[in-house]
C-alpha cells in the first residue's frame, strides 16, 4: 500500500514588530480610527459623550451596553455608590502597602488589588456566569478609587475619607483626595478626563487583561496584570513628564529654542506622537479646550508651548504627522483640579478600570484561550550536547 507523504507544517506567520495594524479578535466595546483623529464608546463619539454626559452614564454604557434611561441610571448610581466599601480587613492593611520613602502609588494600587481581589473571593471567571463577573466588574471599579486615596492619604499620614454616598464617581475622587467638597468646576473638569480615557481600543494594558482573562482567570489577576502593562512610561506615564517639559521651559520666550534642542537631539517630546493617531487626538483637542476654560496661566503657556512644539516638528521632522497627545493637556486639567503629579498615572489606571473590566466582561463571555505562536530564529535543532557534558 502506498502513503502519501504529509506536508511539512507551514511555519507561522510573522505578524509585524508591536502587532501593529493586526486584529486579534472582535469587539463591540469601542474602537480607535487614527487616521481620521475619532475614538468612540460603543458607536457614540467619546468626545461628545464626554462633553455632554457623566462618568455614571458613560460608565453604564460600557458596561451594560447602552446608555441608561433616568431610572437605570438613579438606580445604577445607588449601586455603584454602595460598592465602594473597602473589604473588611483591608483598610489597615492600606498603611503598610504606603509605608516608606519608595512609596509609587502604582505599584502600591496594583497591590491593593490583589489583595482586595483575595480577600472578596473572586472566582475564576471560567467558574462563574455572566452576571457574577459583571457585578465583579461593577465593584471593581467602584473600589479602585477608595483603594487608590486610602494609600496615598496613608502615605501623608493622614486619615482616610471616606467617600461621600452623594457625590459621582469623579466629585468623590477629589473629595477623598482632599477631604473637601471639589469645586464643581474641578469636580466636572476631571469627570471629563475620565470619560475621554475609560477605554481606547486594544491598547496595551486592555490586551493584557484580556489575555490574562482567556485563561480563565479571576478578575483580580486580569486587572494586576493591566496595571502592570500601564506602568509603563511608554503606556501610561506620560502625563506628569509633559508637564515637566513645561516646567523646564519656564517662559514663553525659552519655547522655541528648548524644543528645537531636544527635537535636534533625538529626545521625544513627552505630549506630542501617538501610536495610532495620525491627526490631531480627539482626546487633546477636548482637553485643551477644558484647560482653557479652567483659566490659569498654566494653560494658556501650555497652548504656547504646543503651537511652537508643533512647528519644530513640521521644521524638523516634515512628514512625520506628529500632533498633540491626550498626555499633553490632562496634565494640565489634572494640576488644575488639584490632583498631584505623582497621581497622575494612577488616576488614569482608575478610569481606565472601566474599558478594563468591559473587556474582561466581553472576554469571559466568548472566550478562548489566546495562545500565540513565535517564530525561532535561535542556533538550529537539535543541539548536540558537547562531549563529555554530564550530569552535575
Amino acid at each position: 500500500m502506498t502513503t502519501t507523504p504529509t506536508a511539512a507544517p507551514r511555519p507561522p506567520q510573522l505578524a509585524p514588530p508591536g502587532l501593529e495594524g493586526v486584529a486579534v479578535a472582535e469587539t463591540e466595546i469601542g474602537d480607535v480610527r487614527g487616521e481620521e483623529g475619532f475614538f468612540h464608546y460603543r458607536g457614540y463619539n467619546a468626545a461628545e459623550l464626554a462633553s455632554l454626559l457623566s462618568f455614571e452614564q458613560v460608565w453604564h454604557l460600557l458596561i451594560e451596553g447602552e446608555l441608561p434611561d433616568p431610572q437605570q441610571l438613579a438606580r445604577f448610581r445607588e449601586h455603584t455608590s454602595e460598592l465602594r466599601s473597602v473589604p473588611e480587613g483591608i483598610a489597615p492593611l492600606l498603611s503598610q502597602i504606603a509605608a516608606g520613602s519608595e512609596f509609587v502609588p502604582l505599584n502600591a494600587l496594583r497591590t491593593a488589588v490583589s489583595l482586595a481581589a483575595d480577600r472578596l473571593g473572586l472566582r475564576p471567571v471560567l467558574d462563574i456566569g455572566p452576571e457574577e463577573v459583571r457585578e465583579q466588574a461593577l465593584r471593581m471599579t467602584a473600589l479602585a478609587p477608595v483603594l487608590l486615596m486610602g494609600l496615598y492619604r496613608a502615605h501623608q499620614g493622614k486619615p482616610t475619607v471616606e467617600p461621600d454616598p452623594d457625590l459621582g464617581y469623579a466629585a468623590a475622587y477629589l473629595q477623598m483626595l482632599t477631604g473637601q467638597r471639589p469645586l464643581p468646576a474641578h469636580a466636572r473638569a476631571l469627570e471629563q478626563y475620565l470619560i475621554l480615557t475609560m477605554d481606547h481600543g486594544f491598547n496595551a494594558s486592555t490586551f493584557t487583561a484580556r489575555v490574562i482573562t482567556s485563561t480563565g482567570a479571576d478578575m483580580g489577576s486580569a486587572l494586576v496584570g493591566a496595571i502592570g502593562a500601564l506602568s509603563g512610561p511608554l503606556h501610561g506615564g506620560a502625563p506628569s513628564r509633559a508637564l515637566q517639559t513645561l516646567d523646564e521651559i519656564g517662559s514663553a520666550d525659552r519655547a522655541y529654542d528648548y524644543l528645537r534642542q531636544k527635537v535636534e537631539a533625538g529626545d521625544r517630546l513627552m505630549g506630542f506622537g501617538h501610536r495610532v493617531y495620525k491627526t490631531d487626538d480627539p482626546r487633546s483637542t477636548l482637553l485643551r479646550q477644558v484647560a482653557l476654560e479652567m483659566g490659569g496661566e498654566q494653560a494658556q503657556f501650555a497652548q504656547h508651548v504646543e503651537q511652537t512644539a508643533l512647528r519644530v516638528l513640521n521644521e524638523l521632522k516634515p512628514g512625520r504627522r506628529l500632533y498633540t497627545n491626550v498626555e499633553f493637556y490632562a496634565g494640565v486639567v489634572m494640576n488644575t483640579a488639584g490632583i498631584p503629579r505623582e497621581m497622575f498615572t494612577p488616576t488614569f489606571a482608575s478610569s481606565r478600570t472601566v474599558g478594563w473590566t468591559a473587556a474582561i466582561c466581553e472576554q469571559a463571555a466568548h472566550n478562548r484561550l489566546i495562545r500565540p505562536s513565535a517564530v525561532y530564529v535561535g542556533p538550529t535543532p537539535p543541539v548536540p550536547l558537547p562531549d563529555g557534558y554530564t550530569y552535575g
